[in-house]
């Protein structure tokens, strides 16, 4: 009991001294429990979806998926006859069914042309209205579509868009594109979110998306009365047989489910992730917290130990002070992680993915987890200062407060922390010497870990050598004010090692993927200027096909020399060794493709491809299976018969553009696969007359009005946009880990407000002797800005070092440009001295305050 009236009373007695260690704690558990809750949010808004949206017993195509994806490579939904409709409204447990037809695979668009398809990625869904969409939606506003010329929309999109009743709407599909005014908006009855739904008549819907009339994706039935699903279920399969897909409300769910599931894992577990370099960061900042308030209660603790207190009643006193603090900060983080969690809700609203507060989701296991991290990570990180506190004497009460008794770095944690730079490093030469992507990404893995604990231990032996520089370089000029800065920094090289490390670790990982995403880029640039050969590539950025339509409209450009098309498909293959592979990838393109893409080849020639009944295949493929030039592979295609296609060529499996890629022609594909089954275009190459490059370029954007779903990129354009959408990845990732930045930036604040603490009396000693007030908060600030300056430079070099060996891997996918982003590290560098600067106001602030007198009085 003692040993805890003890603990309180210093906690409380210092609790501003550990203020800011309780908000590095709260931070990283309101990361933790902010993304625990966002994701069963997330979760439970799906799932209610999904079991809102289920029929008792649903029957679809058999080629049709479990999730719902209801679109094939032709552009049309998986169908079933009409006939099925009748033959299950007659299966005995039946109490009504309906035909439903939804197709994802189009673009639906304003008056102006003007997309209405979310800018979340949420799909755009045109579908028949049906008593199962009623069950979940109201109308609203006017009444459910009756005829061609009606339309009905939901309310969200409406919202999002203007839209109001009579606006007039187009359905752009693979038929063709289909316009009507809206009749109605309808309302969802549970969250939707993030997905623009229209509704057709069912007769305007089949015509709409599949061009003929007695087809339905899909039909719905309910179960009479007493009547399982399961029995349901069982007695429809029992009269329609095997040609069906046939799934309860409950498969049906469950298969919505784990189609999200897959997202919501990566999301939820990347951003626990960063939570986590979070917590590695505040490890440092308590650790140095707790270092130096047992440094400057030396005296106290040694009078402690005089009066009777044994190690172990001291040690517990330092832990149970640590257990305080991390209960404290985890409380507050776990609060702070459910507002965390509905700003993230707020922020995805405004992105398009609507998800209510009404669904927040808070189990019991995320305060559980959040305070057991919160404290258990608080406890670790004050177990080695605790133990420093146990091995202070009686005699220690003799000595002055304060004395650090950790001046120097042990002999044997630098050389534990040289070793371990040492393995590391070589682990890093391994990587870059590695055969093999996998093989290579292992030892890179160990060589970051390694390099960077051995950095965190060797932290006060280089702080003195790099400190030293700096001060030449950066203080000095700043006269004795600048000497004093620097001897301060000196003057602990341990604390000044950790709390440099904390900044370290969030600036290497910035230094390493701006390394890596630049890198990408550079390489990526310099591929597409040796191999594509075409002026202008036409895509849809969210991956949906091309239509005829559109293909139409293209080569009837004018100023168009020549339209490559590019489609691609599945087929099983049986290879000359008798092995028989599933669902493999196979591109078809026209002949030109040869001259578009200047693939390289180590047998043969690409353009023998695309000969009739020929194709080629990459050269690790061919290396598997024992495929040489002239070799049959007999390639059962998805949707059509089998055709035995001689080998003619085989690329080089170093590409980047397409790379694996095993290409035939279209031709081929044609004899093979019935027309209505062939796949559309996923992309188009475009080759402009000679001299007519920026005609067409405009020309080609006019003919595709009515198709805004389409981009029209030159070679330019297409580097741009691959730029953007690393940099996207990158700055989302950066803004991840400036949390931990955050946190580090708390550790440096922390340190110098216990430093000026600890330093009270020389401080009021030396304004008696002349120091300025001024003179003080830029001293403070200088040793700011060197600590920070020193993190810096650690966790730059150790991240361009990360960054240089992972490009190392990436030269082994094709990826073969090093590009060191100067500008970036430079910017982050001299960022870190604003850093400094700004960690230094409130210490220095405070320093500057003090009475001289009171300061010399200290003990």
């Amino acid at each position: 009991m003692t040993v805890l009236k003890t603990s309180m009373r210093n906690f409380f007695a210092h609790k501003g001294r550990m203020a800011l260690s309780a908000v590095a704690v709260l931070l990283s558990v309101a990361f933790v429990c902010g993304t625990l809750v966002f994701t069963d949010t997330m979760s439970t808004t799906f799932d209610k979806l999904f079991a809102a949206t289920a029929s008792d017993v649903t029957v679809s195509a058999k080629d049709a998926s479990d999730g719902g994806e209801t679109t094939s490579d032709n552009g049309k939904p998986p169908v079933i006859p009409a006939s099925v409709l009748a033959d299950v409204r007659d299966v005995d447990g039946v109490k009504s069914a309906e035909g439903a037809l939804h197709s994802t695979s189009l673009t639906v668009v304003d008056g102006d042309k003007e997309s209405l398809s979310p800018t979340s990625g949420g799909p755009t869904i045109v579908g028949n209205w049906t008593a199962n969409d009623a069950r979940t939606m109201e109308i609203t506003s006017g009444a459910a579509p009756e005829g061609p010329e009606q339309i009905m929309v939901d309310a969200d999109t409406a919202d999002k868009h203007g839209l109001k009743l009579g606006d007039e709407i187009g359905v752009i599909s693979v038929v063709g594109t289909h316009t009507a005014k809206i009749s109605g908006i309808a309302d969802w009855a549970v969250t939707n979110p993030g997905a623009a739904i229209f509704f057709l008549d069912t007769k305007t819907a089949q015509q709409a998306l599949i061009g003929e009339t007695g087809v339905f994706t899909n039909v719905n039935a309910t179960a009479a009365d007493g009547v399982s699903d399961a029995q349901l279920k069982k007695n429809v399969v029992a009269a329609l047989g095997g040609d069906y897909k046939v799934l309860t409300a409950k498969e049906s769910t469950e298969a919505g489910q784990k189609d999200v599931e897959g997202f919501m894992g990566v999301l939820k577990y990347a951003m626990l992730g960063f939570a986590g370099i979070a917590f590695l960061v505040g490890i440092f900042l308590i650790i140095n917290t707790f270092s130096m308030l047992v440094a400057q209660r030396t005296r106290e603790i040694g009078l402690m130990r005089a009066i009777g207190s044994s190690r172990k009643q001291v040690n517990r006193s330092v832990l149970i002070e640590a257990l305080l603090l991390g209960l404290v900060g985890s409380v507050l983080g776990v609060g702070a992680g459910v507002g965390l969690a509905v700003g993230l809700m707020k922020l995805m609203g405004m992105a398009g993915m609507e998800l209510s507060t009404d669904d927040l989701t808070v189990a019991w296991t995320t305060p559980a987890i959040g305070l057991l991290l919160g404290v258990v990570v608080t406890v670790l990180a004050a177990y080695l200062p605790a133990r420093r506190a146990g091995k202070i004497s009686p005699m220690a009460a003799l000595r002055d407060a304060g004395a650090p008794a950790d001046a120097r770095a042990g002999w044997i944690r630098g050389g534990i922390g040289t070793f371990l730079t040492a393995v590391g490093a070589f682990a890093l030469y391994l990587t870059s010497a590695a055969d093999k992507a996998a093989e290579g990404s292992m030892w890179l893995g160990l060589g970051v870990v390694l390099s960077l604990v051995g950095f965190v231990l060797i932290g006060p032996l280089l702080a003195g050598g790099v400190v030293r520089v700096l001060g030449v370089v950066v203080l000095r000029v700043f006269g004795p004010v600048g000497r004093m800065a620097e001897r301060n920094a000196l003057r602990n090289p341990r604390r000044t090692g950790a709390t440099g490390a904390a900044l370290m670790i969030g600036l290497a990982l910035v230094a390493c993927l701006s390394v890596v995403g630049s890198s990408m880029v550079a390489s990526a640039t310099d591929e597409l200027d040796k191999t594509v050969g075409t002026d202008f590539i036409i895509q849809n950025d969210a991956g949906q096909l091309i239509t005829p339509q559109a293909v139409t409209a293209v080569k009837d450009t004018p100023q168009v020399e020549r339209v490559t098309e590019y489609k691609w498909t599945e087929a099983d293959f049986t290879t000359p060794d008798g092995k028989t592979l599933k669902n493999t990838a196979i591109t078809a393109a026209d002949p030109t493709y040869a001259t578009d893409l200047r693939v390289e080849t180590v047998e043969g020639q690409l353009a023998d491809a695309y000969r009739p009944d020929s194709m080629s295949v990459h050269e690790k493929f061919a290396e598997d299976h024992g495929i040489s030039l002239g070799s049959k592979i007999d390639v059962a295609f998805k949707d059509g018969s089998t055709a035995g296609l001689t080998v003619r060529a085989i690329t080089s499996s170093d590409a980047v553009v397409d790379a694996g890629a095993m290409y035939t022609s279209i031709d081929t594909i044609a004899k093979y696969v019935p027309a209505d089954k062939m796949p559309l275009d996923m992309l188009l190459f475009v080759s402009a007359k000679d001299g007519r490059q920026d005609a067409a370029y405009t020309a080609l954007k006019d003919s595709l009005h009515d198709y805004p779903q389409y981009t029209v990129r030159d070679q330019t354009d297409y580097k741009e946009a691959l730029k953007d959408q690393i940099g996207q990845l990158l700055n989302m990732i950066y803004g991840l880990l400036a949390l931990a930045i955050v946190v580090a930036i708390l550790g440096v604040v922390n340190t110098l407000a216990l430093s000026v603490v600890e330093r009270t009396r020389e401080i009021g000693l030396m304004r008696a002797i002349g120091l300025s007030r001024r003179q003080l908060r830029r001293m403070i600030r200088l040793e700011s800005v060197v600590i920070a300056l020193f993190g810096a430079l650690l966790g730059l070099g150790l991240g361009m070092g990360w960054g240089a060996t992972a490009q190392q891997l990436l030269a082994l996918e094709g990826l073969k440009v090093l590009e060191i982003p100067w500008p970036t590290i430079i910017g982050v560098f001299i960022g870190s001295a604003f850093v400094g600067l700004f960690a230094a106001l409130v210490p220095a602030f405070r320093a500057g305050r003090m009475n001289v007198l009171n300061a010399i009085a200290t003990e």
